[in-house]
C-alpha cells in the first residue's frame, strides 16, 4: 500500500478504518531513519508480545488499550503517549476499538 501524501493536511485518526475481528494498519512514511504507521483494532484484538531492536512511541488516536511492556500492564487512551524501549517484550490488547500512531526511529 503506497504511503500517505504528502505537504497535506492529514486527518491521522481517519487514514485507517475498524473492521470487525482484525488489526488493520496503514503505513503512512517510511525512510531509512524509520517509520510511522497507524493501527486500527477491533476490540479485544491483540498484537502479540515480541520486541524490536529500536525505541517506538505510540500515540493513541481513539479508544483504549493495554499495552503490556516487560510484562507490566500499562493503560492508555485517547490522546495519551507511551514509549516501548527497545528490545524490551511488549504487546498491545484493544479494550475498546482503538487506533495508534506507531513511530519507530532507527538509530
Amino acid at each position: 500500500m503506497a504511503t500517505a501524501p504528502k505537504s497535506e493536511v492529514l486527518n491521522m485518526a481517519e487514514l485507517v478504518s475498524y473492521q470487525d475481528g482484525s488489526v488493520v494498519s496503514r503505513q503512512i512514511t517510511k525512510a531509512e531513519a524509520g517509520n510511522v504507521t497507524l493501527f486500527a483494532f477491533d476490540r479485544d484484538q491483540e498484537l502479540s508480545e515480541h520486541t524490536a531492536p529500536f525505541d517506538a512511541l505510540v500515540q493513541v488516536l481513539d479508544g483504549e488499550a493495554e499495552i503490556k511492556i516487560s510484562g507490566k500492564a500499562l493503560s492508555v487512551q485517547t490522546g495519551e503517549a507511551i514509549i516501548m524501549p527497545a528490545n524490551e517484550p511488549h504487546a498491545v490488547k484493544a479494550l475498546t476499538r482503538f487506533k495508534m500512531l506507531l513511530t519507530m526511529i532507527r538509530n
